[in-house]
């Protein structure tokens, strides 16, 4: 392994990419830091303390910024909640999804300007709630409207910023963006949760078995978690025998891969987003029942509903984003086309029933796992200490899938310049 990372830093190409990356992600963790001015950071720390898990649960995809409430303090979220609502609008409106199919690169630029000036919308939208909340708890000294909306428009700039270092990451460097700059929040966060940890289990308040028994959970759930983002089911072509001129083409047997979960971390980041949004609004009404309603849906906190919502939506946009990642009809046309079939199934129409069958069951037991890995952690710890909470599900889901993803990426480089790749 040593030497194929070896071999990856001398490929110019992307020693740059790699280089180009770890500068936006040195940027995004400045720009964490940064508090928004007007201000005061100790009153909200201590509020931070005093609420509890309610709000470490939202501050945990944003690598701290919300306690200091910095310039990134949204995160990316209003841009993966512009996204879902833009999926699920190609899915109700035809036009936008044939603008994203048939007019090639064009087309999802448009879409891509679309999610943006919707994520423009969200981010003004949630900054607004945060301001309120952090006056309504007594953490913001100046209250003048001017001061007000100055925090609205540097929160809503910093998120927008963000999102415009996550698709330049994606273009010039290596991974996807987004996914990286949540990968870097919750990465940066784990020395100081790993020191409390230890402060902890020095002062007598966490048991040795039970950083143990938290170890040995957090290495089962990286082995499930690799196991499940590698596994696939190999459905075997045949190909004829083409005779083009003189040459003969064809004839060799290969086999199609589809993924046990085809979405990756996807549904993840959906399902987060979509509980943090309304959880969030709702702690910015003085209004208690749906203050109360806002913290049940979240989960992780105690609450079942919240836990039992967020394995159904990991289920749901796993699904969902399966759907619309993956077409049979498109796969079973493109077989029949180069004169493929599947043994024992006719080409044409019954290959793209087979094909939809072995992706819903495979989706199915994908789906199943991932929501088990993402809830069953947080019962764990509420019995073992705070670190598995931490290091285990949602967040380990996170870093192990778009650690895979990042590392495919850079070995598809390697390969293409002829190099040993590193990945066993």
């Amino acid at each position: 392994m040593l030497a194929g990372l070896i071999n990856a830093l001398r490929i110019a190409d992307l020693r740059r990419r790699v280089l180009f990356t770890a500068v936006m992600l040195v940027l995004y963790r400045l720009g964490a830091h940064l508090p928004v001015p007007g201000v005061n950071v100790a009153a909200l720390e201590r509020l931070f303390r005093q609420q509890g898990s309610v709000f470490s649960f939202l501050d945990l995809f944003v690598g701290g910024a919300f306690s200091r409430f910095a310039i990134f303090a949204l995160g990316v979220f209003p841009y993966i909640t512009a996204s879902i609502i833009m999926s699920l609008l190609q899915v109700v409106f035809p036009n936008l999804k044939e603008l994203a199919q048939e007019e090639g690169e064009a087309g999802r630029r448009k879409i891509g300007m679309y999610t943006r000036y919707l994520t423009v919308v969200l981010a003004v939208l949630q900054a607004s709630g945060q301001t309120i909340l952090i006056r309504n708890l007594g953490a913001l000294p100046d209250t003048r409207p001017l001061t007000m909306g100055m925090i609205v428009i540097t929160l809503t700039a910093g998120t927008m910023l963000l999102t415009w270092l996550g698709e330049i990451m994606t273009e010039y460097g290596v991974g996807n963006g987004v996914s990286l700059i949540i990968f870097g929040g919750i990465v940066a966060r784990l020395p100081s949760q790993t020191t409390q940890t230890l402060r902890l289990l020095n002062v007598g308040e966490v048991q040795w078995w039970q950083f143990l028994l938290d170890l040995g959970v957090v290495l089962l759930s990286i082995v499930a978690v690799v196991l499940v983002t590698q596994a696939v089911r190999k459905i075997p072509v045949q190909y004829a025998k083409r005779i083009v001129g003189r040459r003969v083409y064809g004839g060799q047997s290969t086999h199609l891969p589809l993924r046990l979960i085809q979405a990756g971390v996807i549904p993840i980041i959906f399902a987060v987003s979509v509980l943090q949004f309304p959880g969030t609004i709702a702690q910015f009404v003085q209004y208690e029942p749906l203050n109360r309603i806002g913290r049940m849906i979240l989960p992780g906190i105690g609450q079942p509903l919240g836990d039992l919502l967020y394995a159904g939506l990991i289920i749901l946009f796993t699904f969902f984003y399966t759907a619309v990642s993956f077409d049979p009809n498109d796969v079973s046309e493109n077989i029949k086309k180069y004169g493929g079939f599947i043994p024992g199934i006719r080409p044409g129409r019954p290959t793209s029933e087979y094909l939809t069958r072995v992706v819903e069951r495979l989706t199915m037991v994908g789906a199943l796992v991932l929501a088990g890995i993402a809830v069953l952690p947080i019962y764990l710890a509420r019995g073992t200490g705070v670190l598995t909470f931490y290091l285990a599900g949602t967040s380990l889901l996170i870093v192990v899938g778009v650690a895979l993803e990042t590392m495919k990426q850079i070995e598809a480089y390697v390969l293409m310049r002829h190099y040993e790749g590193f990945m066993r």
